[in-house]
């Protein structure tokens, strides 16, 4: 069993403003009708796949893979709020490194927030978490946290950095198209 604990191991906010009203987006449509080209073209060339799927239970559930850093990730995003204007996902998320592979827990937030009349603030938060194999993996290959909290929060914030732009402007083409 993986538990998740409370200590952040990487976490970075990053904002765009989108030149349409608040009221044509839909953040939950647009991540769960997001073609997989356009995917990878919100963050070449670290986005290298995407999908949509559903748990065992019926939640709805976004798969993607990219490389952070020097990790590649394979994220497992399931919603746990998927509205118009905010969605929490959380991804109990595989991680492959040149040392092997480990777990870390991700919560992604995309939030939107009116500026005025015509232009919409979107905000990509991203907050990663350690789990046990994670800790255990580190103690099993002699890495400080604060060395590994330091090396995913500099890739972590480099990668959303890139992003955030890139999906604020695949979101308000949805938007736009409606």
């Amino acid at each position: 069993m993986v538990k998740v604990l409370d200590t952040i191991l990487s976490q970075s906010a990053y904002s765009a403003e989108i030149d349409a009203p608040i009221e044509k987006l839909d953040i939950a449509d647009w991540l769960f009708n997001l073609p997989e080209a356009e995917y990878l073209r919100c963050c070449p060339p670290d986005h290298i796949a995407a999908g949509v799927t559903w748990t065992d239970d019926g939640r709805r559930m976004s798969i993607n893979v990219e490389q952070i850093g020097s990790g590649l990730v394979v994220q497992h995003y399931v919603a746990e709020v998927a509205e118009p204007v905010y969605c929490r996902m959380n991804s109990i998320s595989d991680v492959f490194t040149t040392n092997g592979r480990t777990q870390v827990n991700v919560v992604w937030e995309l939030i939107a927030e009116k500026i005025d009349g015509n232009r919409t603030r979107y905000t990509n938060r991203v907050t990663a978490h350690p789990t046990d194999a994670f800790m255990n993996f580190l103690d099993d290959h002699g890495v400080k946290f604060e060395d590994a909290a330091a090396a995913r929060q500099a890739a972590g914030s480099d990668h959303n950095s890139r992003e955030t732009p890139l999906f604020a402007a695949s979101i308000a083409r949805r938007a736009l198209a409606k």
